[in-house]
């Protein structure tokens, strides 16, 4: 495609080539109609001069050759004498013999013509000859003959041919001219016109970095200076907008509730990441919002939001893979401005947790209230049976007083199990971190369980591959493995068998706490870390069990940056797994 800046130079170079052309066509008509003018007139005094003058002198009979041939020479004309019948009685171009049957016709016609004046506008120009003739009269006034003056008019092509020169020689250096005129033109307006359309481009692409030069305050200046203001204005927009919309998007991405925004016509086209990890579908954009949901509750509040135009808010349990969430849906509708119609936005607040915790709050109240229910009625039952008089009956007291005392025991434990859970979830517990050698640990730990091993006739294996020490808090560890042994010994029937295995990981030290006993079912796995949760209740509270231990248990765990696993099968055992870090930074010591 031609550029502006040479099409402009074509477009002034063809201008001046047609004024010019024009010009010496104009020019050269006008001299050639001038310069046949001037012989026209001239050759008609000189024709109308001899023949008066050789009327004058008597007529033809008494012309002199001898003068014609003088006047011929002078004049530089061809002079030819003839009477009325055409014959030619003098001619001064009779030697030469070229165009002579052409003349001799041109005079013998002239006789011949009934309207001499026609015909002799005719001949104005016959093979580049000028023709023009007068009558000759005698003294009395009788037509003798007439006179035929011709002249040739080569001269004008010479005349052509200087004009075309001429013109040409001004065409040439008017071209020169032109293209340094028009060079200094293009650098002076068009080339920051060019920039200033290059810029344009480029800022109608997007690319808002694009400048173009600023020359003197004029037109072209104030353009070029006005488009850089707007791409400087542009850019600092769109800075603000990609700033902007990287907030926005870092907020809607990172939020914890699922947003879903769907348009007019039903299809999605935003999803969070919290949505898409809540309902495990990636490609939903641009989708029909019945086609990326399959949950039929979810729907109904989208094609509600849909017909009424109102915002829809309800609570809803909505299976996951292997877990159910509580989800508390709103749906609201999108109208902008003139009440037009935009679409819906879907928020999906997760509040399995929080129903979690208010039904923990409510069972821990209860459990509370019925572990301290049982011993308290003890207590107060026995307590009244003393007053009554069984303090006479020593066997009946005592037997009365073992109970009360045995009881007591038991608040006594649960109040503290209480207090060490709740100080542990309150961040509060403070851990003595120091090398600890889990060999002489789970010694010591054995020793104390050695009588309720006995009891069950249980044997305890402790293999451990080589000496493990890890950094942590010597009497919270006695507390993990004391209530995992404890709860192995506790649901391992008559004569089973326990075993504590240990080794190095790499990076962690795994100790493995494994029993032949009853089990647990996969359904209540998730549920066994939560407090005064027991799988067999019965055997709990025959045993003095609080349902505490494992809750905490799991704290001392994350308190140290451990974790703890637990496999099972029914009927076939348990095997509880902790690992702990062999790395702690210092200012790990509070939890």
């Amino acid at each position: 495609m031609i550029n502006f800046r040479t099409r402009l130079i074509l477009s002034l170079v063809t201008l001046i080539a047609v004024v010019l052309v024009a010009l010496g066509v104009w020019l050269g008509q006008l001299f050639k109609t001038y310069y046949l003018a001037t012989i026209n007139d001239r050759l008609e005094k000189e024709t109308a001069l001899l023949a008066d003058e050789i009327s004058n002198s008597g007529g033809i009979a008494f012309f002199n050759p001898v003068l014609l041939n003088e006047w011929s020479s002078k004049m530089d004309n061809r002079l030819t004498v003839a009477n009325n019948e055409g014959n030619i009685l003098y001619d001064s171009g009779a030697s030469n013999e070229q165009h002579t049957a052409i003349h001799r016709d041109v005079v013998h016609r002239i006789s011949e013509t009934v309207n001499p004046e026609h015909y002799k506008n005719a001949l104005r120009r016959k093979m580049d000859i000028q023709y023009h003739w007068k009558d000759i009269v005698n003294v009395n006034g009788e037509k003798e003959g007439y006179i035929v003056m011709s002249m040739r008019v080569d001269a004008l092509d010479d005349i052509y041919s200087q004009i075309w020169l001429i013109l040409l020689t001004s065409l040439g250096l008017s071209l020169i001219l032109i293209i340094f005129i028009g060079t200094k033109i293009t650098s002076r307006y068009v080339k920051p016109v060019e920039s200033a359309t290059a810029v344009a481009i480029e800022l109608a692409k997007g690319n808002y970095r694009a400048r173009t030069y600023e020359t003197p305050p004029d037109e072209v200046g104030m353009l070029n200076t006005s488009i850089n203001i707007l791409a400087r204005n542009l850019q600092e927009m769109m800075q603000a907008q990609e700033v902007h919309q990287n907030r926005l998007t870092t907020l809607i991405e990172n939020i914890e509730s699922g947003l879903l925004l769907i348009d007019d016509r039903g299809y999605i086209i935003m999803a969070n990441r919290s949505f898409k990890k809540m309902f495990g579908n990636e490609r939903i954009i641009k989708k029909r919002y019945h086609e990326a949901i399959t949950q039929d509750e979810v729907t109904k509040i989208v094609e509600d939001v849909f017909m009424t135009e109102k915002n829809v808010r309800r609570q809803m349990t909505i299976p996951f893979q292997l877990e159910q969430k509580v989800l508390e849906v709103s749906g609201a509708p999108i109208i902008g401005t003139n009440d037009e119609w935009k679409g819906i936005l879907v928020v999906f607040h997760d509040i399995t947790e929080l129903k979690h915790l208010e039904q923990m709050r409510k069972d821990f109240v209860a459990n509370v209230s019925h572990e301290l229910k049982t011993p308290i009625t003890s207590i107060k039952g026995f307590s009244e049976t003393l007053l009554d008089g069984a303090l006479n009956d020593p066997e009946a007291a005592k037997m009365f007083l073992d109970i009360i005392w045995k009881e007591s025991g038991r608040m006594e434990t649960l109040v503290a199990d209480l207090l060490d859970l709740s100080k542990i979830e309150q961040k509060g517990l403070v851990l003595n971190i120091k090398p600890v050698l889990l060999n002489k640990l789970l010694n010591e730990v054995i020793v104390t369980l050695e009588t309720r091993l006995e009891s069950k006739q249980i044997d305890l294996s402790v293999q451990l591959k080589e000496e493990l020490i890890i950094p942590g808090d010597e009497y919270r560890l006695k507390q993990v493995f004391l209530n995992l042994i404890t709860n192995a010994i506790l649901y391992t029937p008559q004569g089973g068998n326990i075993k504590i295995e240990g080794c190095d990981a790499g990076e962690t030290v795994n100790v493995t706490v494994s029993d032949n006993g009853i089990g647990i079912e996969k359904a209540e796995l998730p549920r066994i870390f939560e407090r005064f949760y027991r799988v067999d209740k019965a055997r709990s509270r025959e045993s003095g069990g609080t349902g505490l231990g494992l809750a905490i248990v799991k704290h001392i765990m994350e308190a140290h940056h451990g974790k703890i696993s637990v496999e099972s099968e029914v009927n076939k055992g348990t095997a509880f797994t902790v690992s702990f870090q062999k790395k702690l930074s210092n200012n790990f010591t509070k939890y």
